[in-house]
């Protein structure tokens, strides 16, 4: 009883902190520009022994790597009841969590994308989950609800509240075929309405992605979008896939050919919709390692310059995801000699012209620890406005003030004792310190 009772303990403790990380997190990296990865594979490659190396050849955790190259998300596709096939199954509820806490972790935001499959769910594979097969067209708008609910609960009951949820996975042709075809609107709007309820009743915060393949074809996107208007669709972001390797039937295409389109995809989908855009997955050639850079250079590029700053990010499709171990998958951005290429340094912040986070040492606070009062803010450069922002550990805002582009400035606090995260952001770069107030 007694071990019992200390488990049990344990694993409350356990919990709480990754729900202290997690408050602590969000509000400090929320503003960053999307630097990510789809990794859905890695738990597999972990569990069957594939070893991955930094660029120095020194063996280190995947996510450490990815991180040292400045990527700050993580997407994990879910999938409804998988098989434990290694490239084609997996992504269960119960890995998803697993993986998205270690994320978590190490203050690394995390996507979710929603499949609504046991399998691959793209434009030639939306089937339906075994479990759904039978069912009404409303008992799957029950099932869709419920299943999206659970994910997402569940992940922030252990802490982690994703960023961001992704009704359906590459869904120009509908969901759940051939109930939510998009042949049939009236059901697809139904379908992904209730995703789009169930995420948003789990956290008002998160960010509902829809996504559609072909990033590059604007006449696709304006007509899904348009019906999606007319139906009344919730959503916020709208997703892209790009990939000029699948552009042309005959293999690897020259990205110069299509870049410009997937930009002016982008431009206008913010600007006809009112919705920020992102590209959810990109992927280019390993054994062109060099190509791939320069093509994700310019992907970056693109998204940055998207007006109004609706261009989020970018996010590489399993970059980790070694030819071999996947059974000949050449999209990755890793060699066999598990390393990362090349093609992974172009999310370094001197390609994509943000500026990185800066060390503490960019701004200081003082007093601190403090009893309250004022409370001194000192720069390092004069340049730019600031927003600064106080939270308490639960995430709650407790003060916020626009400073001018001087060295020096303050803040009048009113806080009880306890410990607070100050967060100051400039547009460019998010960062945070802790403050001790007695």
């Amino acid at each position: 009883m007694q071990k019992r009772l200390f488990s049990y303990t344990f694993k409350r403790i356990y919990i709480l902190c990754f729900i202290f990380l997690a408050n602590v997190i969000s509000d400090t990296v929320k503003a960053q520009f999307v630097k990510g990865a789809d990794i859905g594979w890695l738990p597999q490659m972990e569990a069957t022994g594939f070893k991955f190396y930094n660029n120095a050849g020194v063996q280190t955790n995947c996510l450490q790597i990815l991180k040292d190259k400045e990527i700050n998300t993580i997407r994990l596709r879910v999938w409804v009841n998988p098989s434990n096939d290694k490239t084609s199954g997996h992504c269960s509820k119960k890995e998803t969590v697993v993986m998205a806490m270690r994320a978590q972790a190490m203050g690394i935001r995390v996507m979710i994308d929603f499949h609504y499959s046991d399998t691959w769910a793209d434009p030639g594979h939306q089937a339906k989950p075994a479990a759904w097969a039978s069912h009404t067209f409303n008992q799957l708008l029950t099932d869709v609800y419920t299943h999206t609910f659970e994910v997402l609960d569940t992940l922030k009951q252990c802490g982690v509240t994703p960023a961001w949820a992704q009704i359906g996975n590459e869904i120009a042709g509908g969901m759940l075929w051939p109930d939510g075809s998009s042949s049939n609107w009236t059901n697809l709007g139904q379908l992904l309405n209730k995703g789009y309820d169930a995420a948003k009743a789990v956290d008002s915060s998160i960010k509902v992605v829809i996504h559609l393949e072909g990033g590059n074809e604007n006449s696709k996107f304006r007509w899904f979008f348009d019906n999606a208007k007319t139906q009344g669709v919730r959503y916020d972001i709208i997703g892209l896939s790009y990939y000029p390797y699948w552009i042309s039937p005959t293999g690897h295409k020259d990205y110069n050919l299509s870049i410009n389109y997937l930009a002016n995809n982008m431009n206008d989908m913010a600007a006809r919709y009112g919705k920020e855009v992102m590209v959810v997955e990109v992927g280019g050639l390993d054994t062109q390692a060099q190509d791939t850079y320069n093509m994700l250079v310019a992907v970056i590029g693109k998204t940055l310059a998207v007006p109004a700053g609706k261009g989020l990010g970018v996010i590489y499709w399993e970059p980790q995801g070694e030819r071999n171990w996947t059974g000949g998958y050449p999209l990755s951005c890793w060699s066999s000699s598990g390393k990362p290429t090349v093609a992974l340094n172009a999310f370094l912040t001197n390609t994509t012209g943000l500026s990185h986070s800066p060390a503490l040492s960019d701004f200081n606070i003082y007093p601190n620890p403090c009893a309250g009062g004022v409370l001194n803010f000192e720069f390092s450069t004069a340049t730019g406005s600031r927003h600064v922002r106080i939270f308490d550990i639960n995430g709650r805002l407790m003060h916020e003030k626009i400073m001018a582009g001087t060295i020096q400035n303050s803040m009048q606090l009113n806080l009880l004792s306890g410990i607070y995260f100050v967060n100051v952001d400039s547009g460019n770069y998010s960062d945070a310190v802790k403050l001790v107030v007695k």
